[in-house]
């Protein structure tokens, strides 16, 4: 059993019950601001779920996805649920991982037209490596119904705006046909989803069934009892999925990693022997990791502050570099904000935490650095 937590949100009441099926024991969880969400667990309650539902559209996405990333601190944000096919080698069913999310709806308009100014978003790397392994190998299609063909597993962009595509000849679906033909499905929510983690240095993978070909016949499609299909496949991938990530977490976590061998020549007795007015301070057979006698660690909770700092120079330093864009740049330091407020008065120590984890996923991409904000995390665990 683990304390991490993936969230798990959908659009849909359809797409939320088909997940919260595959949970043990779903609690209530109630957010301050009224938002609810269940926690249940997977894996003979060894791995934990937060479920949410966000409703339609990226904005409220973005708001409940950021609100569920501050209350739970997962490992991963998973957004789960269906979508129109937009390629012809996609079965109805089959189910999709997006690489990329487009915000298909940014343009300019000229007196020469509409000129498309999108936005992307790409899957973390080792995310995306658990996901193409989990597809590769089938192992999640154990969660489906016996019987008739398993769907395939797709990986590639998915484009997300604020409407229902259901045509291959209105001018939006040219548009997306101009501007984002590589993509593979098209839906609402997912630009939500990937922009507040993003902003709050959480993994997102979005993962989708397909339901309908938007192009028309979504009627049909409905009809024939395709959403509920493909909300199914999608569901037992994505809690897969979640499973995987959380074995990761766990594997790489130091509480696992393999204790120091020891030497078979010492003796786990030790004998101190006193006499007359001696006195024995300390006994010990064998001590695996750091000791202080007598004193604080190096890294006692007065010395944050100067960590931190320390991390801010850093942190501008890889700015000045190249190595961090200004939005990346920006957002970073408002989390060592919030990190050094979090040491103002009275100590918060999960607020101190969260927010040097969030400035970890922020700077993942430069590896000195984020190893440097890992070591700071350690040092905070410890101290506070």
């Amino acid at each position: 059993m683990t304390d991490d937590v993936v969230v798990i949100l959908t659009a849909l009441d359809l797409e939320y019950q088909a997940v919260r099926e595959k949970l043990t024991n779903p609690q209530l969880h109630r957010h301050r601001a009224g938002t609810r969400f269940e926690i249940g667990w997977l894996a003979d309650r060894r791995y934990r779920v937060a479920l949410g539902l966000v409703g339609k559209g990226n904005h409220p996405a973005a708001v409940l996805a950021e609100r569920a990333i501050a209350e739970f601190d997962p490992v991963a944000v998973l957004f789960v649920g269906v979508a129109g096919a937009l390629r012809p080698k996609l079965t109805l069913g089959d189910v999709v991982v997006a690489t990329h999310v487009y915000a298909y709806h940014g343009g300019t308009s000229e007196d020469d037209g509409l000129k498309a100014r999108p936005r992307v978003w790409e899957i973390p790397h080792g995310p995306d490596q658990i996901a193409r392994h989990l597809g590769r190998t089938g192992t999640w299609t154990a969660q489906l119904a016996s019987g008739g063909t398993a769907p395939r597993v797709h990986f590639g962009p998915i484009a997300a705006g604020e409407v229902v595509q259901d045509s291959v000849v209105s001018d939006h679906a040219r548009w997306v046909r101009q501007h984002y033909n590589d993509a593979l499905a098209i839906e609402m929510e997912a630009a939500g989803v990937a922009q507040a983690g993003h902003l709050n240095g959480s993994p997102v993978v979005v993962v989708r069934g397909i339901s309908d070909r938007a192009d028309g016949t979504k009627t049909e499609t409905d009809g024939a009892s395709w959403q509920p299909k493909a909300v199914a496949n999608a569901a037992a991938f994505a809690t897969s999925l979640a499973v995987e990530l959380m074995r990761e977490t766990d594997a790489s976590s130091p509480r696992t990693q393999a204790e120091p061998k020891r030497n078979p020549t010492m003796s786990p007795t030790v004998n101190n022997s006193a006499s007359s007015a001696a006195q024995v301070g300390v006994q010990a057979g064998h001590i695996y990791g750091d000791v202080w006698v007598g004193g604080a660690p190096p890294s006692a909770p007065s010395d944050l502050p100067s960590q931190l700092a320390d991390l801010r120079d850093e942190l501008w330093r890889a700015h000045r570099l190249g190595h961090l864009d200004q939005p990346t740049y920006e957002a970073a330091e408002t989390e060592l904000t919030v990190a050094e407020k979090a040491l103002d008065g009275p100590r918060d120590g999960s607020k101190l935490v969260v927010a040097l984890k969030r400035l970890r996923g922020l700077v993942g991409d430069v590896a000195e650095l984020a190893a440097k904000v890992a070591a700071v995390i350690a040092i905070s665990r410890g101290a506070l």
